[in-house]
């Protein structure tokens, strides 16, 4: 494996600049009133009422609120350097999550900063026309917002940081004086409805899924100023605070906004034109001048956090050249401000001004938006179901909070559009294995939710071992401990298991190590655990393996049968195994079977042959008439192993022993008991055979099923507990593979 690069973000931290929490709150608020405000929400009144456009608010903000509620939560849990939510995300999820998530957040906002500038070139339109009626100046609206972006950049560069936050000062007085204007403002007699409906729109509107998907890019603001966490003083305080002041106000400020459009113009007015509120104001102008202030506020917000994205992906070594990571993690002075990476920035928004309309990408960009804010609401609440106790965040929300959040951008990334939806999600997964072929060995998907499937797990453990008295004997399913002392040379006992536990039922493989514990013992024993769980999982066994020292097999099998159930139920049956040929295997196996069967297991001991349980093409089951315990549980289990995959052609055929004298009565008793019990054995396949006692179902047996790919014959209970019967494991010698089985319990079919 090459040696990984050092991340450039493992040097010294740059000095920030001590920027406090209104620069996060000017950041995100002029993001949040921005283009939507002016230009598109009066047609969101006219084509859902005021209503629908409320409803709208409530919707987006069931995203942003659990959002901000999020990340200013895991802000206040660890150091929040450069990067702002890929930050966040990346030392959450690690880099290749984070880098995947980065990479499109950048690329949104980046290209949001050149939709800004467009809208700002919207708002100066009227200008222009004046220019070049009175004036005869042409100057095409494209060009326009390349000087704009041209403008801006370079005082980004010159300036830094200082200049966008003083900027942001600016513009957002200007826009607070512009919507002051709009909300004390009346519209004229003409377009003024006679009173508020809640319910009032145009005739034949668009449906409520397009009012809302156009109107969604309104509240996507709301993080922008998490890209100014590398220069915040204390971004722990300043974080929580400005992101949820700015969200708060503007959702307040969108209420105000609705109600008052409603209240001034009819629904078809504010359908029919985009500048309604000029209309409505107390001085037109003050619409376009607000709304030129809140694209450029937008503007100017995205173009100072887009950069700070790239320069942290790059310290973090997210792009495959080395040298291109090395120049856009460059800064300047001592706050490490990005130039290289605001220069690249700056040919995006170039390109995609000169581009012109960015309609067709709006919908794009708030895909990418949501996926961020999806991550982050999905960090915390993993790490709020996790309990994880190094998560100690000083700010707490509550874990369904975010869980909702994660939820509502999933659903709103759907009911906006299911192909940018789709489109979003293959990006994000193609970046993401891009990253983990260069980034081996660092933490991945299965990482993200370790700690949640370890509380699940106690949680479902704790759940079903408290519902485990009530379970009703219907219900029963089959929990199997096997133990052997043959852990890789023998695979019969472990594929018997994974067909037992294939869907129903949940087994638990231990391998048995004789000798005393020790450090060294334990060592090995984790090496061949290693390589038994690789095994199970190439052959996809959906079982628990595990290894036991012990000083002999009777004192481990003791041990097991006291180990509680991995499934969080009791373990009711045992599995054991031993080789056709080997006397002392078959003592040892007895002597486990008739102490499993005293402790109130059901004992099932299969006695493997060269055979490998042959084709898998038919299983005959053998029992005598009477046994109705041992005849239930060798029917469910001959049910359960022909459900897996690899038994799926076999068929079940079915023997029942019988005194000559009553096999005529008692033979069509057992058709309707598994017709009632829906066992797939068709009636033909069930057989009365006349038999006494078990040695003459032995020889009846070895006549009709020799050759039968698995044998499952009964243990009888009083042969079992004596404890000279180690030859009943030696019966039945001329068949291949065979199970013998003893049920303790009565199992219902039924």
């Amino acid at each position: 494996m090459p040696k990984q690069q050092k991340p450039l973000n493992a040097r010294a931290s740059p000095a920030r600049r001590g920027l406090g929490a209104m620069p996060v709150f000017l950041t995100s608020i002029g993001t949040i009133l921005g283009v939507i405000l002016f230009l598109r929400f009066g047609y969101a009144v006219g084509h859902a009422g005021l209503g629908g456009a409320l409803a709208i608010i409530a919707a987006g903000h069931l995203v942003t609120i659990p959002t901000v509620l999020a990340v200013a939560e895991i802000a206040t849990n660890r150091r929040v350097a450069g990067g702002g939510a890929y930050y966040i995300i990346s030392r959450s999820f690690g880099i290749g999550i984070g880098g995947s998530t980065g990479i499109v957040l950048y690329l949104a906002q980046a290209i949001s900063t050149s939709f800004y500038l467009v809208a700002f070139t919207e708002a100066v339109m009227p200008a222009i026309e004046w220019s070049e009626r009175f004036h005869g100046i042409a100057v095409p609206s494209r060009w326009v917002g390349v000087f704009s972006a041209a403008l801006l950049l370079a005082l980004i560069l010159f300036k830094g940081t200082a200049l966008g936050v003083r900027a942001l000062w600016t513009v957002c007085a200007i826009l607070a004086v512009s919507i002051c204007a709009f909300l004390f403002g009346q519209g004229d007699d003409s377009i003024r409805p006679d009173g508020m409906n809640l319910t009032a729109k145009i005739a034949n509107p668009d449906s409520f899924g397009t009012v809302f998907a156009t109107c969604f890019p309104a509240f996507t603001g709301m993080i922008a100023g998490l890209g100014l966490s590398g220069d915040l003083k204390t971004p722990q305080k300043s974080i929580p605070q400005g992101t949820i002041g700015a969200t708060l106000v503007g959702m307040v400020v969108y209420v105000l906004v609705a109600v008052k459009l409603a209240a001034s113009a009819t629904p078809e007015a504010l359908a029919a034109d985009a500048f309604i509120m000029t209309r409505i104001a107390l001085w037109g102008p003050a619409v376009y001048i607000g709304l030129a202030a809140a694209s450029l506020s937008s503007a100017v917000g995205s173009i100072l956090v887009a950069p700070r994205t790239l320069q942290a992906l790059a310290k973090d070594n997210v792009f495959g050249l080395p040298r291109l990571n090395r120049l856009l993690a460059q800064g300047k002075g001592k706050s490490q401000d990005p130039v290289a990476a605001t220069l690249a920035t700056g040919v995006i928004v170039l390109v995609f001004v000169y581009g012109g309309s960015l309609d067709s990408i709006a919908q794009l960009l708030s895909q990418f938006f949501l996926a961020t804010y999806g991550a982050l609401c999905a960090v915390s609440f993993l790490e709020h179901f996790a309990g994880n106790p190094s998560y100690r965040p000083t700010f707490s929300t509550r874990w369904y909070v975010s869980l909702i959040g994660a939820i509502m951008c999933a659903m709103m990334m759907i009911r906006i559009s299911v192909l940018y939806a789709l489109f979003a999600a293959v990006v994000m997964l193609l970046f993401y294995v891009g990253l983990r072929r260069t980034r081996r060995g660092e933490g991945d998907l299965s990482a993200i939710f370790q700690g949640a499937m370890y509380q699940l797990t106690r949680k479902l453990r704790i759940a079903l071992q408290r519902k485990g008295a009530e379970t009703s004997e219907a219900a029963w399913r089959p929990s199997f401990i096997a133990l052997t002392r043959f852990s890789e040379g023998r695979l019969g006992q472990f594929d018997l298991l994974r067909w037992l536990c294939y869907r129903q039922g949940f087994g638990h493989f231990i391998i048995f190590i004789q000798g005393e514990y020790s450090y060294v013992a334990e060592l090995e024993a984790r090496m061949l655990l290693d390589r038994i769980i690789e095994r199970s999982e190439v052959s996809r066994a959906g079982i628990y393996v595990d290894t036991l020292i012990s000083p002999s097999f009777g004192l481990a099998l003791s041990q097991t049968l006291q180990a509680p159930g991995i499934s969080g139920l009791r373990n009711n049956s045992v599995l054991l195994e031993f080789d056709q040929d080997s006397e002392e295997e078959a003592r040892e196996v007895m002597s486990g079977a008739r102490t499993a069967a005293e402790s109130m297991f059901n004992a099932v001991v299969l006695r493997s042959s060269k055979q490998r349980f042959g084709y898998r093409s038919n299983i005959h089951v053998w029992c005598m008439g009477g046994n109705q315990a041992n005849a239930s549980l060798m029917l469910l289990l001959s049910y359960i192993v022909v459900g897996h995959p690899d038994w799926k052609k076999a068929d079940i055929r079915m023997f029942v022993g019988y005194d000559p004298d009553e096999i005529e009565r008692e033979a069509d008793k057992l058709p309707p008991l598994l017709k009632q019990g829906r066992l797939p054995i068709a009636k033909r396949n069930i057989e009365a055979a006349p038999c006494r006692r078990s040695v003459s179902m032995e020889v009846e047996a070895m006549r009709r099923s020799a050759s039968a790919d698995l044998l499952l014959v009964e243990l009888p209970r009083e042969r079992i507990l004596k404890l000279d019967h180690e030859w009943l494991l030696k019966s039945y010698g001329g068949a291949q593979d065979v199970v013998f089985v003893y049920a303790s319990e009565r199992i219902p079919i039924g």
